[in-house]
């Protein structure tokens, strides 16, 4: 007769097969707690953490629209809605904007968030003295008045065609007198999150934000973390030290992600435009056949494939191909070392000649210079290489206009304006499209602008301003189980107000 285990014996071993699978004699499965926090790689850095003083897109990447909020913001596809202002009116003549404030607005530090904090920022950030990178964004605002606590008015000099578009940029975050000062290594903002942390070299944590007056986002604790390396980026997704990596750029991993189904891989438009930044002011590259000579030289698809391995679409003027008023002008300069070689003759340089490409830190810059490089080479324009880090890059480059060449992506959005700025370090003057940039501030109708942005995108492909080469793509591994990361990068944002886990 078999051996026989007692009854009770019997009982616990069902019972604790049942616990193993999650319940016991029908009870429901136990539930896996959802996650509340998030892991963000960037592959750089931000130099600090106020919008309203730095040009770095690292900047915004970190906090806008999570720890900072606008007047205005832009969504996930790219529209403007409201943020710090709950509704806008108009004046038929385009010059008295009336924004109404959220009434429950608070700042991190508890204190009210109310129109003579949104005067306060405006005013600072079209100062003489202001160190806002987008400062023109705000050379309309002829005055700003608040005839109540919520309620702003800003009356312009001009029309200006993207104000609530301008208004809807990290540059015109609002911020606090109180805190304005130390902004950049204690940022206080209104956003959904609060600062908590900033470890130097390794990551930024942001903290939920109790008091926020809007809908509470689903996460309580995102960090931010900071790794350049490319092999370091593929191990910290292999390893689950990061659950996305957002613009990721080591495209030459992309298929194994894409095969593993631990993970999603998405591939969206950015407002990069990628060029060759040329000083305009400086000889030989003040001589359009120069410019136009080294536009021909550039194999633009080459570039795309050996750069980003296919994901990029290729550009001929200052404009994203995704946004309406875009004209293809790729076919202006095609690929012809031949014509390129006799364009410089042309121009006194039959043997070529020797320059310098500054390089900011970036892969796409990286590796996009060193075949540009060569591509150059090849018509005799001999290319010294001098990688930079970022500080070094925006003190000499952008800011001291110290260059010859450089390469960069330019991802603000809509920023054709720029080409209209004097004192803009591309150096480059032209009455014809200082003439249409303000003929565009005049007009309002949506075709006419677009129409507006054609002039202006032709004129700058015929002065081959810059070399240009591409959008910089929007590429994000992630976790497969994380939702609500955008795919499209309309601004410069990782905006994880609306992220949680599947």
């Amino acid at each position: 007769m078999p051996n026989r285990k007692p009854r009770a014996a019997v009982a616990v071993a069902g019972l604790l097969t049942a616990l193993a699978f999650g319940g016991a004699f029908g009870g429901t499965p136990a539930q896996a707690q959802t996650r509340t926090d998030l892991i963000v790689g960037m592959a750089l850095e931000p130099p600090h953490l106020d919008p309203t003083a730095g040009a770095a897109a690292a900047i915004k990447e970190v906090t806008y629209a999570n720890l900072y909020e606008p007047l205005t913001r832009v969504d996930a596809e790219g529209n403007v809605v409201p943020a710090l202002a709950r509704t806008w009116t108009v004046s038929e003549d385009g010059l008295t904007y009336r924004f109404t404030l959220r009434s429950g607005a608070r700042f991190h530090d508890g204190t009210a968030c109310d129109s003579a904090d949104v005067k306060f920022s405006l005013d600072r950030a079209r100062a003489a003295d202001s160190v806002n990178a987008q400062k023109a964004y705000f050379a309309s605002i002829a005055s700003v008045d608040t005839p109540d606590p919520g309620t702003v008015v800003v009356t312009l000099s001009r029309p200006d065609g993207l104000f609530l578009f301008h208004m809807a940029s990290g540059d015109a975050a609002i911020v606090a007198p109180e805190s304005a000062a130390t902004n950049k290594q204690k940022p206080v903002g209104t956003g959904p999150f609060k600062f908590d942390r900033w470890v130097a070299g390794d990551r930024v944590v942001l903290v939920r934000n109790p008091d926020y007056d809007g809908p509470k986002p689903a996460l309580e604790r995102v960090s931010f973390r900071f790794i350049s390396d490319p092999a370091a980026q593929v191990a910290a997704l292999k390893a689950g030290d990061v659950d996305a990596f957002t613009l990721f750029s080591t495209y030459e991993a992309l298929p194994e992600f894409r095969n593993d189904p631990k993970f999603t891989v998405t591939v969206g438009t950015t407002e990069g435009e990628t060029i060759l930044s040329t000083n305009n002011a400086r000889k030989p590259f003040d001589d359009v056949r120069v410019r136009r000579a080294m536009a021909h030289a550039i194999d633009r698809k080459t570039l795309i494939e050996g750069v980003l391995y296919g994901n990029g679409a290729a550009i001929g003027s200052h404009f994203p191909p995704h946004r309406a008023g875009y004209v293809d002008l790729t076919g202006l300069y095609p690929y012809d070392p031949a014509k390129a070689k006799a364009l410089l003759a042309e121009a006194g340089h039959p043997n070529g000649f020797e320059t310098t490409l500054r390089l900011p830190p970036p892969p796409y810059a990286r590796r996009g210079g060193e075949l540009v490089a060569a591509m150059l080479a090849e018509i005799g324009i001999r290319v010294r290489i001098e990688p930079m880090e970022w500080a070094a890059w925006l003190e000499m480059v952008f800011k001291g206009k110290d260059y010859d060449l450089s390469m960069i992506a330019h991802t603000e959005p809509l920023d054709i304006d720029v080409y209209g700025r004097a004192d803009y370090y591309f150096n480059y003057r032209n009455d014809r499209f200082k003439a249409l940039d303000e003929e565009l501030n005049r007009t309002q109708d949506p075709a006419k602008r677009n129409a507006l942005y054609g002039d202006q995108q032709r004129l700058l492909a015929e002065d081959a301003v810059n070399g240009f080469l591409f959008m910089l793509p929007s590429v994000t591994v992630q976790n497969a189980k994380l939702a609500g990361m955008w795919t499209n990068r309309p601004v410069q944002a990782n905006d994880v107000t609306g992220v949680s886990w599947k």
